[in-house]
């Protein structure tokens, strides 16, 4: 067998390509870590597709969230936020917005007992599916917020 620039090539991609499948990408959303894609317009429509038929019951078709979100119900509960300019998603940055989404948030924050009316989407949908639909959400923030939020997102990188 003549070894050739292209065999070489195509050797250690192959390589290459069975490690990250063996050990996995350490930046894929399953390690906690997801990037949102707001101007993406097919990842957009996805999200928007999936925060209506999972998020808006709760969260609102407009993202306005529920009424008196900020005070906690007979159960302890605090009603679900809303995911516009006025809710506080946009103050945290993308890894934990989808941690939350898919773990829940006593097992995002590490707040064991804490109790809250939403659910973990871990097994109801795929982390791509998660990523869509914060990326739709995202999409429909002001320009100044975004801003913000990526500002965020690039500090919180710096920290890792």
């Amino acid at each position: 067998m003549k070894w050739t620039r292209r065999r070489t090539v195509a050797i250690v991609g192959a390589g290459l390509v069975l490690a990250l499948l063996l050990v996995g990408d350490p930046f894929a959303p399953d390690s906690g870590r997801a990037t949102l894609k707001p101007d993406d317009a097919v990842v957009a429509a996805l999200g928007q597709r999936l925060y209506a038929g999972h998020c808006a019951v709760c969260h609102g078709a407009k993202l306005e969230g529920q009424p008196n979100w900020r005070e906690r119900d007979a159960a302890g509960r605090l009603p679900a936020p809303p995911h516009d300019a006025s809710g506080h998603t946009w103050h945290h940055p993308d890894d934990q917005l989808f941690r939350i989404t898919k773990f829940g948030v006593g097992k995002a924050t590490q707040v064991e007992d804490y109790t809250s009316s939403m659910p973990a989407y871990e097994g109801v949908l795929g982390d791509a599916e998660i990523v869509a639909v914060l990326s739709w959400i995202k999409g429909q923030w002001p320009a100044d917020i975004r801003t913000k939020h990526d500002e965020m997102n690039r500090s919180a990188a710096r920290r890792r």
